[in-house]
């Protein structure tokens, strides 16, 4: 459900949303719970643990940053949905200090792995929060959306050292500390002990094309909506996506 008065973040997460919100209705039917169970892991203010908690789902947000908690406590209520949402301090490799072992219909794991030591083992502790046959989202930096922008900016060297680099970085004043490929993801993925169900290109376009183009051009922005939506899927996009989304099904076909 992404928030309609801003436009921009639409385009950004409608494909998450569109195949997270599937997932989870798969799993609504699957269980026979209208209200589901989800760790949001590094949710910070609540953009998806907000608008999860409006459709009656139970959040749990786990994040290091007190500042991120405080404001996800008063979005939260300012959405009418506090009694649904929880916000605890803390992070992947401590995670069950603070949640429960095995004990979610899904978790949530965005732009978490680019700042992990060890990505697979903070992965292993996010899936390890699931319950048997629960759904992983997992959204992290695409190396070929970093190369494709630094070489449109004309930043060519640094392009080249992405592409180079083991982590995907374009340089010491990069803010993202690795990227990945939608091999290495899936690979994670598998590693961890789910099956993959989907793997998605996020923000194929939507980084590269001019805001004013579609803030101001007639029917743009649902045209842009449209093409991302038809490209996430295709194996050639992938490797020039933004991000790159990739859903971890545990335990079987999730009653599909």
């Amino acid at each position: 459900m992404p928030d309609p008065m801003r436009p921009r973040a639409a385009l950004r997460t409608a494909v998450v949303w569109e195949v997270l919100q599937d997932a989870l209705d798969r799993r609504v039917k699957a269980t026979g719970r209208q209200a589901l169970d989800v760790l949001d892991a590094g949710g910070g203010s609540g953009n998806f643990a907000v608008p999860l908690a409006r459709l009656g789902h139970h959040v749990t947000v786990v994040d290091p940053s007190p500042n991120a908690l405080f404001a996800l406590e008063r979005r939260a209520a300012e959405a009418g949905v506090a009694e649904r949402v929880r916000g605890v301090q803390g992070d992947a490799r401590g995670l069950f200090e603070v949640v429960e072992r095995g004990g979610h219909d899904a978790v949530l794991c965005h732009g978490v792995l680019e700042y992990l030591d060890d990505p697979a083992e903070g992965l292993g502790n996010v899936v390890a929060a699931l319950r048997p046959e629960g759904v992983l989202s997992l959204l992290a930096a695409g190396l070929g959306g970093a190369v494709l922008a630094r070489a449109l900016a004309g930043h060519f060297a640094e392009a080249h050292r992405a592409l180079d680099d083991p982590n995907g970085r374009w340089g010491s004043g990069d803010p993202v500390p690795r990227r990945f490929t939608a091999e290495q993801l899936t690979g994670l993925v598998e590693s961890a002990g789910l099956r993959v169900g989907a793997v998605h290109g996020v923000r194929v376009f939507t980084d590269l094309v001019p805001g004013v183009l579609v803030d101001t051009e007639p029917g743009a922005h649902d045209a842009l909506l449209k093409l991302e939506a038809a490209a996430a899927e295709l194996p050639a996009f992938h490797a020039v996506a933004t991000q790159l989304h990739v859903l971890g099904e545990a335990g079987g076909t999730d009653g599909a």
